[in-house]
């Protein structure tokens, strides 16, 4: 398998993705229709983008796109995705049309022109809230706050009374789908594995958790939340969060993800498994702000908390990674401190348009803050 095709490859992870198997000596194409949320107005081909990718510029909901950049391929990766949790609750059509549709197109174009693997990009959103212990040991799987908790500013989660204890998620945690972009993921997923399994692609799902690195769309408000901080930062403004920020989540090196990514294409036995891919360490929202505020120097720009709860959010959910770790043999290397200190030698160079509070407030006049 030398030939490879990444849809949505000309992003964020997509083109580490095109390093790191070009480094390993693989052919790469990319197709992606350089949004402009992403890319910015009238985007050309990224000057971070690997000169050795052919790059089709292309919508993967056209099917014509896809068959001429499926010609020679040996096996896909489906990155291309809108993305973004809060904006998926009101472009409800966009992120349906372009994440469920866009895969159905891809998998009608692969019966034609059938490939040797196939790796689609799911995410931890599907899991909704992470895996929950009581203080006696029960495991709780099915966690949720309702809305008069939250009205009342009680972020943590309780059962009978007793708070409860977040613990590392596993992949076989049941789906909890908290939002419209969650949903279209584990679509992406669920469709791809039974598509493969029907056809005899080797398909393999990867749940990404949070990703950092450099190349992120600053100026994209829906982004992953280091980008959205780092962009507030290059304004000399306070980063925004919601709730209290003691939220926990698993952030991850763009580095370290596609090496799995590689892993996920190599490994025999991953066919037709789903993996978590993360960092294996939890942080809370809080704390990534201050460190990345400590990285950049701006330790007099402390984040704001709101107090408010965004529908769709989850409190806490960290991966469990040991499967990946099992069977893939995927072992992070970057510490989050290292991780941070090459974003921030990056921020140095780059210029963001900060969206964050226009973001802000098309959430609230939906009622989509509470």
């Amino acid at each position: 398998m030398k030939n490879i095709l990444i849809t949505g490859g000309a992003g964020f992870i997509g083109s580490h993705l095109c390093d790191e198997l070009i480094n390993h000596g693989y052919s790469v194409r990319v197709l992606d229709s350089l949004i402009s949320q992403v890319h910015g107005a009238n985007a050309e081909r990224p000057e971070y983008l690997n000169p050795q990718v052919e790059l089709y510029v292309g919508d993967v909901r056209d099917k014509q796109a896809v068959l001429d950049a499926l010609e020679g391929i040996d096996a896909v990766y489906h990155f291309a995705a809108r993305v973004g949790v809060g904006q998926s609750m009101y472009e409800v059509n966009e992120y349906t049309d372009v994440n469920n549709r866009g895969t159905a197109v891809l998998l009608e174009a692969l019966i034609q022109k059938p490939v040797k693997r196939l790796i689609v990009a799911s995410s931890m959103s599907i899991y909704g809230e992470g895996l929950y212990t009581t203080q006696s040991g029960n495991v709780i799987e099915d966690a949720a706050r309702p809305i008069s908790q939250l009205k009342n500013s009680s972020w943590e989660l309780t059962s009978n009374g007793e708070t409860l204890t977040p613990i590392a998620t596993p992949e076989t945690k049941k789906p909890n789908l908290a939002s419209v972009y969650a949903l279209s993921k584990y679509d992406q997923e669920v469709m791809s594995l039974i598509f493969g399994k029907a056809y005899n692609i080797p398909t393999v799902a990867l749940r990404f958790f949070n990703v950092y690195g450099t190349r992120q769309a600053l100026s994209n408000p829906y982004t992953g939340v280091l980008a959205i901080f780092a962009s507030r930062f290059l304004n000399n403004k306070a980063p925004i969060i919601f709730e209290d920020g003691e939220q926990k989540r698993d952030f991850v090196s763009v580095k370290d993800l596609v090496v799995a990514c590689r892993l996920a294409l190599e490994v025999e036995e991953a066919a037709y498994e789903v993996f978590n891919i993360g960092s294996g360490n939890s942080y809370t929202v809080r704390e990534i702000a201050q460190k990345l505020s400590n990285t950049m120097g701006l330790q007099h720009i402390q984040p704001v908390a709101t107090g408010e709860y965004r529908v769709g959010d989850i409190r806490h959910c960290f991966g469990d990674i040991s499967k990946a770790k099992q069977v893939l043999g995927f072992e992070p290397q970057v510490k989050l401190e290292d991780g941070l200190d090459e974003l921030a030698a990056w921020l140095e160079g780059q210029v963001a348009v900060d969206s964050v509070e226009e973001a802000k407030a098309e959430l609230s006049a939906r009622g989509l803050t509470v």
